[in-house]
């Protein structure tokens, strides 16, 4: 089965928001989304997009998001968050947190890879 996980962002929990926000614009990152007054924002160089995130996570977070091109189109076919789940699962992969197989449309699962690196796969449609 051929995992389509969606769009990859990297999830950067940032002590400074204005600073980190100042580092990746001169970087050529532009914000794309979010809101610095609520402490997290979304900020896209072409296809490479990072989201900084103050005081909402420990740690970096490698982000997946099923029903969305990188360009931030949704995607007219794509691979269920809970369909992964099950493959994930059946494959014996450990998940951190999962995602409600009685339901659709919205929901999220976590997983750590094996040298701790926490993975969200997180779909909003």
């Amino acid at each position: 089965m051929a995992l389509e996980l969606g769009a990859f962002s990297v999830s950067l929990s940032v002590k400074d928001i204005a600073a980190s926000r100042r580092f990746y614009e001169t970087m050529g990152f532009a914000v794309a989304g979010g809101n610095q007054d609520q402490n997290w924002l979304i900020m896209r160089n072409g296809d490479h997009v990072i989201g900084l995130f103050q005081g909402m996570f420990k740690g970096n977070i490698l982000t997946f998001n099923p029903g969305w091109a990188q360009s931030t189109a949704p995607l007219d076919s794509f691979t269920d968050v809970r369909d992964i789940q099950k493959h994930l699962k059946k494959a014996g992969l450990p998940l951190t947190t999962e995602a409600d197989e009685t339901t659709s449309g919205p929901a999220s699962l976590t997983l750590s890879d094996p040298d701790g690196n926490t993975i969200l796969i997180d779909q909003h449609r």
